[in-house]
């Protein structure tokens, strides 16, 4: 075969992902990676979903792995452009999301005379991968991009960065496309398994069941409750969550509450914790004469899940054991929550809500102080899959909700998004529009750092004078976010009561494509 005929490694890069079952990509590509956008035209398996930030394509990609349970590969342009993405790449890798970043860089001759852009790709990605790999040639890139997609698999899954220079990318390669293998599933340890069953019943109503991950799926939870009939314990989860099913009936799973005092209170009682999937119990954030670790001091730990074991599994086997055989596993009935009417209060944005919300819906949750109350209402919806912010980074929820969107197209989402943490990733309303993206994003417009101006009390960091205070708030100037939203294309409109809140819900999940609501909270 003519060498001038075979693929360039960008077009072996992209058939290695398709043929291991990776067919979408976020992308903001630059100059050196070209040869990649090239290569991914000449492969119509692909879908490529451009993003104006690499904030949004980061976000995009956790989005979407968390609902289609593969990875999304992302597009990024050298170091500035993956160092732009961090901070969602940090949400998704505390979230367990798999995703595989393809970063461009300069041309291996070219790195050595230090060009304006030229930067430590590889340093720049360690803290946020758990992979790192770089194809120095064109035949080295099969199987670095095998070897990457390797390093997302597992339970939880894994953030893997593959640094492609732009002549690896160009040149021309008779190595042919890899297929990564599949990681093998890691069975649940009998003894760990027999001994949180043991503490179960040991410490009946003195002990909690802390489910994380997979074990809030919707049969992993119904068995959590058998569970908890049978033995006597406490079931919750953390207070945020990367995918959690809720509604429909499904029994309600208490979450320790994100201040330390009400967690401290939630936890009083427990003097043995079992661990499904979940961490110990820990503050946020460190505050003065406050505990970081959260559970008593005394308090027995018992982790059910091992490194690998995919707690759903873990879940069902101790249910096996704890749950008489023939037990029918718990069921809540549906309360449809009531039509909502008069001022905007976190009741009534929570009724609002629930009232409207579409079956199976996805909800992304980045309301920050808006949205702590909304949580217990809507157990009267019906089944709906709740996506939370494990990393705390903000400017999550836009971009997350895109993700979502292109994995799940038959669902309607909506993304519940304060307004300072939108301004850090409004740039997705613009690729929302472009996808025709099934998404009603719902601002709280409070024209504060509310979360910040408590946080402000809670460290006791004494009076607010001028400078602080406008550290603290953003109202000089206002933000129109339905004038934001119109800009970038999406159809928009501010609500300053609960039944016109509850009214603009309901056309906007009615309608096909993206929806924004201002919610006037002051």
């Amino acid at each position: 075969m003519d060498e001038s005929q075979w693929p360039t490694g960008a077009d072996v890069l992209v058939r290695t992902l398709l043929a291991s079952g990776v067919d979408t990509c976020f992308a903001n590509p630059g100059t050196s990676e070209m040869h990649l956008v090239a290569a991914i035209d000449r492969a119509p398996g692909m879908r490529a979903i451009l993003g104006l930030f690499e904030g949004v394509v980061t976000g995009a990609a956790d989005g979407y792995a968390r609902l289609a349970e593969r990875p999304a590969a992302t597009l990024l342009h050298l170091g500035p452009g993956l160092a732009n993405g961090l901070a969602n790449l940090h949400n998704a890798r505390k979230a367990g999301t798999p995703v595989i970043n393809v970063v461009g860089d300069h041309a291996v001759r070219h790195l050595q005379h230090d060009a304006p852009l030229a930067s430590d790709i590889d340093t720049l990605a360690r803290p946020m991968s758990h992979w790192v790999g770089r194809a120095q040639t064109p035949d080295e890139v099969a199987a670095c991009t095998a070897q990457a997609i390797t390093a997302t698999q597992g339970t939880p899954g894994c953030i893997a960065t593959l640094v492609l220079p732009a002549d690896s990318a160009w040149g021309r390669t008779a190595v042919s496309p890899s297929i990564a293998p599949k990681a093998q599933a890691v069975a649940p340890n009998d003894d760990d398994i027999e001994a949180a069953a043991s503490a179960l019943r040991q410490y009946g109503s003195r002990a909690l069941l802390l489910l994380g991950g997979k074990a809030l799926r919707a049969e992993a939870i119904r068995a959590a409750f058998a569970v908890a009939e049978a033995t006597g314990c406490r079931v919750a989860s953390p207070g945020s969550n990367a995918r959690m099913e809720r509604g429909g009936g499904l029994p309600e799973v208490p979450r320790i509450p994100y201040a330390v005092d009400a967690a401290l209170a939630f936890l009083a009682d427990v003097d043995c914790i079992v661990l499904m999937g979940a961490p110990t119990p820990v503050a946020f954030f460190a505050y003065p004469d406050k505990p970081s670790v959260l559970i008593p001091e005394n308090c027995r730990v018992v982790k059910a899940v091992a490194p690998g074991v995919d707690p759903q599994v873990a879940m069902a086997a101790l249910a096996s054991i704890c749950v008489p055989e023939g037990h029918r596993l718990a069921y809540t009935p549906r309360v449809k929550a009531t039509y909502p009417s008069g001022p905007l209060t976190p009741d009534s944005i929570a009724q609002a809500l629930a009232h409207t919300l579409p079956e199976n819906a996805i909800v992304v949750d980045e309301s920050v102080t808006s949205g702590r109350s909304i949580y217990a209402t809507m157990t009267g919806s019906g089944p709906f899959t709740l996506l939370g912010n494990m990393g705390g980074s903000i400017g999550f929820g836009m971009p997350v909700a895109l993700g979502a969107a292109v994995a799940c197209p038959d669902r309607r989402v909506l993304a519940m998004v304060g307004d300072g943490s939108a301004f850090y990733t409004e740039q997705a309303l613009w690729s929302l529009a472009r996808e025709s993206a099934n998404v009603t994003v719902v601002i709280f417009a409070n024209h504060n750092y509310a979360i910040l101006q408590g946080e402000w009390r809670n460290t006791g960091a004494g009076p607010t004078g001028r400078a602080a205070r406008d550290m603290l708030t953003l109202d000089r100037p206002r933000a129109d976010w339905v004038s934001l939203a119109r800009g970038h294309g999406v159809a928009a409109e501010r609500v300053a009561d609960a039944a016109a809140f509850a009214q603009a819900l309901t056309r906007a999940h009615a309608s096909a494509g993206p929806r924004l609501i201002e919610v006037a909270m002051a």
